[in-house]
């Protein structure tokens, strides 16, 4: 089994001159803000998923990759070994994950972690597949009011349509934490899909974008996936103080954490990153195999 993590370093230069050059409109600060806890997921994997075999970092440029990165261990993905060239350079994660399954080597049973995501407590194999079935959490919506929504809509209907199934009034939407997939899934929708998902891939976000959960919603209508939460707290900074998230990291209730970033004031982000830097640092002290 194995790892997937999309990453973006929105203090490259590199990546900001691309960015300016190509999409010409203000860069989203909380989108691409890099927060330094990269490091912190990887130890995260290290400690709490000792049966994750490789890990791969996938990224627009080697000016992403860390410094710090072991690359004989964190094996690096960029853009352009998996993405048709003509939708490059690429700002928008929907049409990155529609191409994850493209990495060389990986593994048919693969976990993708947006970079927010950590793993702050002991895993087993059967939290994330279940007899080479995904589990986690799926759950029925029926008003798809905002971009986010109106993308898990898209992506429900079109994993409906590859499978031959008739439309619904009801999408699904998975949970928000890590997605374990299946490689053979994954290519199996985008053979049927392939057009559509090409005709709707765009640099930034659009309403009409599939996300990666067409995959998953294709591995649930298809029997591939059980319906099973993951253990998860949802941490949005709009609603925690810098404290209380470094205290849920210390001391987690569950398995898995997404700590969600917000839109907020330079020094609330200072208070902010401190305390969790600092509670990272605590809870996962000693480097990883990723790191040198």
């Amino acid at each position: 089994m194995d790892a997937v993590i999309t990453y973006v370093n929105g203090l490259d230069p590199v990546w900001q001159a691309e960015y300016d050059k190509f999409v010409g409109v203000p860069r989203e600060e909380k989108r691409f803000r890099d927060w330094g806890t990269l490091k912190y997921l990887l130890r995260g994997i290290a400690t709490c998923m000792p049966f994750i075999e490789n890990v791969f970092l996938v990224v627009s440029s080697e000016s992403q990759v860390p410094e710090w990165a072991d690359r004989a261990n964190l094996k690096t993905v960029l853009h352009k070994d998996i993405i048709p060239a003509d939708l490059l350079p690429v700002f928008n994660s929907c049409t990155i994950e529609m191409f994850l399954h493209r990495i060389p080597g990986l593994a048919n049973e693969f976990i993708y972690f947006n970079d927010d995501m950590f793993p702050l407590a002991p895993c087993e194999s059967t939290d994330f597949f279940v007899d080479g079935r995904g589990a986690m959490g799926f759950s029925l919506s029926l008003f798809a009011g905002n971009m986010y929504k109106k993308q898990c809509k898209v992506s429900s209907d079109m994993a409906r349509k590859a499978l031959g199934l008739g439309r619904s009034p009801f999408f699904v939407r998975p949970q928000h934490i890590c997605s374990p997939m299946l490689r053979d899934a994954c290519e199996e929708a985008y053979a049927a899909l392939e057009k559509e998902i090409l005709a709707t891939a765009s640099r930034t976000r659009t309403p009409e974008n599939p996300n990666q959960y067409l995959y998953l919603d294709y591995m649930y209508y298809g029997g591939k996936a059980i319906r099973r939460r993951i253990s998860n707290k949802h941490l949005s900074q709009a609603v925690y103080s810098g404290e209380q998230i470094a205290a849920y990291i210390m001391h987690p209730s569950s398995s898995m954490a997404c700590i969600n970033d917000v839109t907020m004031p330079d020094d609330k982000f200072e208070a902010m990153h401190g305390a969790i830097t600092a509670a990272f640092e605590a809870r996962f002290p000693e480097k990883s195999r990723f790191e040198l």
